[in-house]
């Protein structure tokens, strides 16, 4: 899986101007302004937000404004010119000042409202006001819609200012925060993951806010300082930025009747869901207009299928995304919301980066946590069908079949990391039980399993010894009494060696070395560890972005056979030094 850019054969987008060309504000134009918006996108003040679909709100630019990094690769892709990202305009609309944009892109942008469930119950009390009005794009602002090779791309400031949704925050995002989520997006796509996309960072080299944290060397559970750090404005890139909650929101005010506007708002943002995101896939199975109560069973299959999708692959590359309610959920089927997440590294089913996360968010439970947002999705849908009970039956049958098909895509996912062709639950179960006692790093095991080794010795790189230590105070780690582990490891290796080199092959003969770099596309040899990311955050709160620039480079090649001196600095165990230490073993939620 090579990311690195390759040649694009449309021409290079080189001014504002010409992006201007190809703008098309689809979301804006086709769904419903919130009546009460003001006409100049001046709202940023906390109030109910009763009807509508979105609010045209003005960003607030940061002050002096600096050039961190974009993503070359994305550019590449969407036929960006590199000069751009440097140059005075752009720079100046994707740190926050869009005011004098050139036509027909618009002086405003837009938030959008969604409500909240956390892990199948609906909340309330997280809104300001009690009524779930006032809940949603807190400091998110989307502020261009385009087309580009016939695919439409969103762009959204992250930390862009004050919403009406900001429930009386600064809608600041820090550079910290920043530097993770722009990281993490473009290595996720590298690591074949779906997920919204990094085109820009830009900081301020004079405008600061508090945020609270962990003091340097702190075993703190929750941050206990309070730091004036940087702030920041990445640009996230998805075809929507449509969630779980949103399509929520407009089912919970259906199911409520709240105002006359309720059903139509629900289906207007159902329709524009499925324009947006499933318009292909549903076309391909529809030879002639359908009712949209038919085309909902469509969008609950298809959404199904990519939801499972994703929780495989978060597992298969250790990804935990800490805090996945409703809200942090894509309707499109893909990553969102970089908050407290995190990569397993010591194998543990439980483990939790965000210390506000509980097992519900776990790494072996996501399964569990995505069955229960996309039961909130069948129920914000239902208001659509209520009439025809033989269509709520079988979206009944959808949502009840989301375990099966969990199942499946879970075993196909754990067989393509073992190089297996059959699924042996037995062999898994030994595995994990091993790995659990052994303290084992997740990444650094399966990578070193992919060069099939015939002896145990390769795979004890991946062992962390002599861990007296909790790995982490929200999850210890589970040790052994048994003293002849080498041994266990020993049978289930050959065990395990016997399977696939023995097993019945497909058509085409499979050798050692084939199996093995089929692995090596499935297990990463790189993934994005909080202790690479500290010092690259701060190096870059004193104006040094090279670290940044480094792990950009790496992390977008996770796959690849990279220098020694790479190997050496970032293919390696965690550091025992930081095991309990907050910020880098463990998180409060993002800022």
């Amino acid at each position: 899986m090579d990311n690195q850019p390759s040649q694009n054969k449309f021409a290079n987008i080189s001014s504002l101007d010409m992006l201007a060309n190809i703008t098309n504000y689809s979301f804006i134009e086709t769904l419903e302004c919130d009546p009460d918006a003001t006409s100049n996108g001046i709202d940023h003040n906390p109030r109910q937000v009763y009807t509508g679909h979105y609010v045209p709100v003005k960003p607030t630019p940061i002050k002096d404004a600096e050039y961190v990094t974009h993503s070359k690769i994305f550019f590449n892709e969407l036929g960006f010119a590199d000069s751009l990202a440097k140059s005075n305009d752009f720079l100046k609309m994707f740190s926050g000042d869009i005011s004098q944009v050139p036509k027909p892109m618009l002086p405003y942008g837009w938030a959008t409202g969604y409500a909240l469930s956390i892990f199948g119950t609906e909340y309330y009390q997280q809104c300001p006001f009690q009524t779930g009005n006032g809940y949603g794009d807190g400091r998110a602002i989307s502020i261009l819609e385009t087309v580009i090779n016939g695919q439409r791309w969103e762009m959204q400031l992250k930390g862009g200012g004050r919403t009406p949704y900001c429930r009386g925050a600064d809608g600041r995002a820090v550079l910290r925060s920043s530097v993770r989520e722009f990281l993490a997006q473009e290595h996720m796509y590298a690591l074949g993951v779906p997920s919204s996309r990094s085109l820009t960072l830009y900081v301020s080299k004079s405008e600061k806010v508090q945020r609270p944290w962990y003091d340097k060397g702190s075993n703190s559970i929750d941050p206990d300082v309070v730091l004036s750090e940087p702030v920041a404005i990445t640009t996230r890139v998805a075809p929507s930025f449509i969630r779980v909650g949103q399509i929520e929101l407009f089912g919970r005010r259906a199911r409520k009747n709240e105002h006359p506007k309720a059903l139509k708002e629900l289906e207007d943002i159902v329709l524009h869901l499925i324009d947006r995101e499933y318009k292909d896939a549903i076309n391909v199975k529809i030879k002639e207009q359908i009712k949209i109560t038919d085309k909902i069973l469509i969008l609950a299959k298809q959404f199904r299928s990519r939801l499972t999708s994703l929780i495989a692959d978060w597992i298969r590359v250790g990804y935990c995304q800490g805090n996945f309610n409703s809200d942090n959920c894509a309707a499109g089927g893909f990553t969102l919301d970089y908050g407290p997440f995190g990569f397993c590294e010591a194998f543990n089913p439980q483990y939790q980066p965000w210390t506000g996360g509980g097992t519900h968010f776990s790494f072996f439970n996501q399964p569990e946590a995505a069955k229960r947002n996309f039961d909130m999705f069948c129920n914000a849908l239902q208001p659509l069908i209520s009439s025809d009970n033989q269509l709520l039956q079988e979206l009944d049958k959808i949502r009840a079949g989301f375990t099966a098909e969990m199942q499946t895509k879970m075993e196909q996912m754990w067989c393509d990391k073992l190089g297996l062709s059959r699924f042996n639950a037995d062999l898994l179960n030994e595995l994990a039980s091993l790995m659990l006692q052994t303290t084992v790093d997740y990444t650094i095991f399966f990578r070193e399993l992919s060069n099939l080794p015939d002896t145990i010795e390769p795979i004890k790189r991946s062992f962390y010894q002599n861990n007296d230590d909790s790995f982490s105070p929200l999850y210890p780690m589970y040790k052994s009494a048994n003293q002849n582990m080498d041994k266990q490891w020993s049978q289930w290796l050959d065990k395990w060696r016997s399977l696939v080199i023995n097993e019945p092959k497909s058509p085409d003969f499979r050798s050692i070395e084939e199996i093995s770099k089929k692995m090596k596309k499935i297990n990463p040899k790189y993934i994005l560890r909080e202790w690479m990311l500290e010092p690259a955050y701060q190096q870059a709160n004193e104006g040094h972005y090279e670290t940044i620039r480094e792990l950009q480079d790496i992390m977008t090649n996770p796959y690849a056979e990279q220098s020694k001196e790479v190997e050496e600095k970032y293919y390696r165990l965690r550091p025992p030094e930081i095991n309990q230490m907050g910020g880098l073993s463990h998180l409060s939620c993002s800022s």
